[in-house]
């Protein structure tokens, strides 16, 4: 996939998001997508010819933790402005604009972290049009713009910024003091829609069907008459790049399902009884648990052990293809939060873990890889599984690591931790769905109460226990759970007490080698939803 969609089709119109190192710039993205608007992400110092040809209608500069007038901060780049297109800058974006364009950005009198009550001063501002007034909004800045440069107006205010919104004369470029973006900014994905629509001049072309038939063209036009190979999970990601890629090349696809031993209790039973009731391609099953124990026999340490786990799929996907007829092509279902982790988007932006189908492929790899979905996060996903008709329970089911159990086990990776991780997660996993469809059944939300993902993990921790009045020295067992709508930012689920006492008494007793479980109640950021 291209920086730019393909001249002509829908989503020719798009939006660049320059990227000045905020933790909310993915956010910014999937929010421009909800409005049915193609986006990108790019680093703030992004070349321009680069950003040149990616022609986007509009351009939206993020925030970012530095000051403008701090020695190294990322600067606005003057070639952004003479692209000539709109421009909403976003906290830091606003004051990066303010900065260049000859205002000035000072300390705030006093800082303003979280919500605060906007002031529209310009009701005929299409950004505001459609908007309550006053409205609340969340604010993070320790700056603001304290003087406009020339040829701007305040729009909007707070008690706290009295520039907290300011316009050009021609309404093309703006900035916002606080953050659309997130949920608690309620009216944020309006004003951002007013942005696109009434300021870009977007039409909301970029939907699943319309990604569908791109996906399908630029797949055949990247593979020919060659074959593929597709590292099949049974996760939605890689389900929905191999229903995709059948699409368009046929029968020159073959799925190749590796149990690499790191599965959860039956799944690869379930795995292959769901492949042969939707996908038409050959799917071929490889025991491979000897192969990947192996490669992680004394490894501990969690990049290490992602990128042996991966350089070990991609040579046992070499040697079956070979088995199978000459494939020139790996198919992957890489999502774009698994680029943007690995890699940042540029020198303001940190690499969080390396995603074992990104940054842990070996260099010397045969294979060309197809990655149909690299564009997409996981929402957009699932609407695109619908619509391909793949069935829920596959498209909704919830993320699991293609490294597996093994990185939910601290530590080194024995066959004994991963019995005893196998075990405690099926406990985990029933005891949650159980007390879901139990809530379903009495009237509950059910499945809108539901945490989106949920699971066990295996410290590397031993503690002193009793059990049968004898002490006992084993492993603990954690417990996560957490509610999302996109997985780049999680809250720990509020679990009812009895559920959580009911897991961890099951665990204690049914699980050999534990006498101790916890609750992790650490939200994304700062965690992570898994624990490496």
């Amino acid at each position: 996939m291209t920086d730019r969609p393909s001249p002509g089709h829908p989503t020719a119109e798009a939006i660049a998001v320059l990227d000045f190192g905020s933790q909310y710039a993915q956010l910014i993205v999937r929010r421009v997508r909800e409005c049915n608007v193609y986006c990108r992400l790019f680093p703030w110092d992004v070349p321009a010819e680069r950003l040149a040809a990616f022609h986007p209608q509009g351009i939206i500069l993020s925030g970012g933790p530095a000051s403008v007038y701090g020695e190294g901060a990322p600067q606005l780049q003057q070639h952004v402005l003479d692209l000539g297109k709109p421009i909403l800058g976003i906290c830091y974006g606003m004051q990066a604009l303010a900065h260049l364009l000859g205002g000035q950005v000072s300390r705030a009198p006093r800082r303003e972290y979280g919500q605060a009550s906007l002031d529209t001063i310009a009701a005929d501002s299409p950004l505001f049009e459609g908007l309550p007034a006053p409205q609340s909004v969340w604010m993070s800045h320790g700056d603001q713009v304290t003087a406009l440069p020339p040829g701007f107006r305040a729009i909007a205010a707070s008690d706290n910024s009295p520039i907290a919104a300011m316009a050009d004369a021609r309404g093309r470029i703006y900035g916002l003091q606080f953050h659309p973006e997130v949920a608690h900014t309620p009216q944020g994905t309006k004003l951002l829609r007013n942005f696109l629509y009434r300021v870009c001049g977007c039409h909301g072309l970029w939907t699943a069907s319309s990604f569908i038939t791109e996906a399908i063209a630029q797949i055949r036009e990247q593979v020919g008459e060659s074959r593929a190979v597709c590292g099949l999970s049974g996760g939605v990601d890689s389900s929905v790049a191999a229903a995709l890629v059948e699409r368009a090349i046929g029968d020159r696809l073959t799925c190749i399902f590796v149990d690499h031993g790191f599965l959860r209790k039956d799944e690869a039973k379930n795995n292959m009884a769901a492949f042969l009731q939707y996908l038409g391609s050959e799917v071929i099953y490889v025991d491979a648990e000897a192969r990947f124990m192996g490669a992680l026999a004394g490894v501990s340490e969690p990049e290490e052990k992602r990128r042996r786990i991966g350089e070990t799929f991609v040579r046992v996907f070499e040697r079956t293809a070979e088995e199978v007829g000459q494939a020139d092509f790996l198919v992957q279902g890489t999502l774009y939060p698994d680029v943007i982790e690995s890699a940042g988007t540029g020198r303001s932006s940190a690499r969080i873990k390396t995603h074992h189908n990104v940054g842990g492929l070996p260099e010397d790899m045969r294979f060309k890889l197809v990655e149909p979905l690299r564009d997409l996060f996981k929402d957009e996903v699932r609407r695109v599984g619908i619509e391909l008709g793949l069935p829920k329970h596959i498209v909704y089911r919830q993320p699991f690591p293609g490294p597996g159990l093994a990185v939910r086990i601290m530590g080194e990776v024995t066959r004994d931790r991963l019995d005893r991780l196998r075990e405690a997660d099926a406990i985990v996993t029933s005891e949650i769905e159980a007390w879901n469809a139990s809530a379903a059944g009495l009237g509950g939300d059910g499945a809108a109460g539901m945490p989106r993902q949920y699971f066990a993990v295996l410290p590397s921790v031993k503690s002193v226990g009793v059990m049968g009045d004898e002490r006992t020295y084993a492993e603990l067992v954690g417990i996560r759970a957490v509610t999302t709508e996109d997985f780049m930012t999680a809250d720990w689920a509020r679990l009812p007490y009895d559920l959580l006492a009911r897991m961890a008494s099951r665990i204690v007793n049914e699980v050999s080698g534990v006498n101790r479980v916890v609750y992790d109640i650490t939200s994304k950021p700062p965690g992570t939803i898994e624990w490496e």
